[in-house]
């Protein structure tokens, strides 16, 4: 009697690599949350590079991965594991903070950023995209994180829009576009390092 030594996939590969990309960009996300400085704009809320990972993630890993990336993220967070700005963590960060508009706004941030660049599902290679489309498309992504973080922001604090939007996102535009050039120079290092 003949047994077979062939081997059997019992799961794609290519599912597995993106599950593991996947999680790498939920741990890059938590570090940026580590990071973090006074706004002088806005003091009592930090600048954090979040963001930073969410543009990364919807840019790289294409909208349905980086999505995933950052609901992993927040499903981290939500269990308790620190990953949160300043090393905070808890279901109650996302269902009753001033920044939980914010923090859901990440996962379709990441998205519709990934939506932008891929121009769809389907990954292309992101590397070929122009510069004009990824600023766009991050711009895109930044108003998301926006209009959501401000509604959450009114509602936790009782305040209007506009004041919301004056408090927790304008105060935060000029930070908002240096992220959005370490993105453009983390993306195109290479030709950068060639000039």
């Amino acid at each position: 009697m003949a047994t077979s030594t062939d081997s059997v996939d019992l799961v794609d590969g290519e599912i597995v690599g993106n599950i593991a990309r996947a999680a790498l960009f939920a741990a890059l996300v938590a570090g940026f949350s580590y990071v973090s400085f006074p706004n002088p704009l806005a003091p009592n809320i930090p600048v954090t590079l979040q963001v930073v990972g969410v543009f990364l993630a919807g840019i790289m890993l294409g909208p349905l991965w980086g999505t995933s990336a950052i609901s992993l993220y927040l499903a981290a967070g939500a269990i308790g594991v620190p990953v949160f700005s300043g090393g905070s963590a808890g279901l109650g960060y996302l269902i009753g903070s001033p920044t939980l508009g914010y923090l859901w706004s990440y996962p379709v941030a990441a998205g519709v950023v990934g939506l932008i660049v891929h121009r769809g599902t389907d990954l292309q290679d992101y590397t070929a995209v122009g510069v004009p489309l990824l600023v766009g498309a991050m711009v895109a992504g930044t108003l998301v994180i926006y209009a959501m973080g401000t509604v959450g922001f009114a509602v936790i604090q009782d305040l209007g829009l506009v004041e919301s939007f004056t408090v927790s996102a304008l105060a935060f535009v000029p930070f908002e576009a240096v992220k959005i050039a370490a993105v453009i120079g983390i993306l195109r290092r290479d030709s950068i390092a060639a000039v």
